[in-house]
């Protein structure tokens, strides 16, 4: 394939630098969506969007085979600089990025190759949903191949190193509502303190013990109660817990370990905590598509600079992966 040319990796830069400064979050990436469909259209493509949500696909060629290539486009919500914003810190916009420049560069060639390349451009990728919803759209229906791309953080993949296939663990995300009794600060033995019993919560959390040889956490990424007054004991507070697993057998064992800990914090003050659980996700291997990617990845990057495999605890991609 054609490499970069010096004024195309500028129109790439560009791109990245326009998609990391204009950042939005879930579900609610409509600038977002708007920007790859030009671009999209411009390079060619056929291009379809959605009447219930974000996102979009671009076509080129026609028949068999059909070769899917995914980005993922939403942005996290953070707190930068001391303002709470969405900020592109998972790698989206370097995704978005590299799918466009893909297919700059199948632009540049003689001939495209035989077949349909669909570029899938897939929302809400942080809420655990997107992916489901582009399946059940039928985005992939015809597809004979899929594939996408992972910026990893440096504690995984230096820079200039790459590998031919990840394998991700399970996620679960739960949400929680603890029900207390509110009080008076000047008569806390009146009330049930919805934050002391969230803080036992945290605790407990930490002495759950599941198999030791396999990575495993949970921890809890949201607590909010109380109100404007800073005397009265809040009674109600809303959680939220992340837990990842390598395994889906460990996964099932720290989701029953979290429940256990959760009745125990409730039972201790008296009070009540209700769950959720939302956006879980179970371990899938690609061992076939990572024999595929070994050649291309060696010749485009160098032997030296190919990994084996990756398997980080758990992420959403692996809705796609069969």
């Amino acid at each position: 394939m054609q490499k970069l040319s010096e004024d195309m990796k500028q129109t790439i830069m560009d791109i990245f630098e326009h998609l990391h400064a204009n950042p939005e979050v879930s579900w609610k990436e409509y600038e977002t969506t708007a920007f790859l469909k030009q671009k999209l259209e411009e390079l060619g493509c056929r291009t379809r969007t959605f009447s219930d949500c974000t996102g979009v696909v671009g076509e080129i060629g026609s028949g068999s085979p059909v070769v899917a290539v995914r980005a993922d486009i939403d942005a996290l919500w953070q707190e930068v600089n001391g303002t709470f914003r969405a900020n592109h810190s998972c790698g989206h916009d370097a995704h978005m990025t590299m799918a466009l420049g893909t297919l700059m560069l199948l632009r540049k060639q003689p001939e495209l190759p035989k077949g349909t390349i669909r570029f899938i451009f897939q929302p809400a990728e942080e809420k655990g949903g997107g992916a489901l919803k582009m399946i059940e759209e039928g985005v992939l229906d015809d597809a004979d191949y899929l594939y996408g791309v992972h910026v990893r953080p440096i504690q995984e993949t230096q820079n200039g190193r790459c590998a031919p296939s990840i394998l991700h663990g399970s996620s679960q995300h739960i949400e929680g509502t603890i029900i207390g009794e509110e009080a008076h600060g000047a008569r806390p033995h009146l009330g049930k303190n919805s934050i002391e019993i969230a803080a036992f919560l945290v605790h407990k959390l930490g002495l759950i013990h599941i198999d030791p040889q396999i990575p495993h956490t949970v921890k809890m990424t949201k607590l909010q109660a109380g109100g404007e007054s800073s005397n009265i004991i809040p009674g109600k507070a809303s959680f939220s817990l992340d837990l990842r697993a390598q395994t889906n057998e460990a996964m099932e064992a720290l989701i029953a370990e979290t429940e256990r800990a959760c009745e125990a914090a409730a039972a201790a003050f008296g009070a009540k905590i209700d769950l959720k659980n939302t956006a879980f996700l179970q371990r899938h291997k690609t061992k076939k598509l990572k024999r595929s990617w070994q050649k291309p990845l060696r010749k485009s990057s160098g032997l030296s600079s190919l990994m084996t495999r990756l398997s980080p605890p758990a992420a959403r991609i692996s809705i796609f992966t069969p």
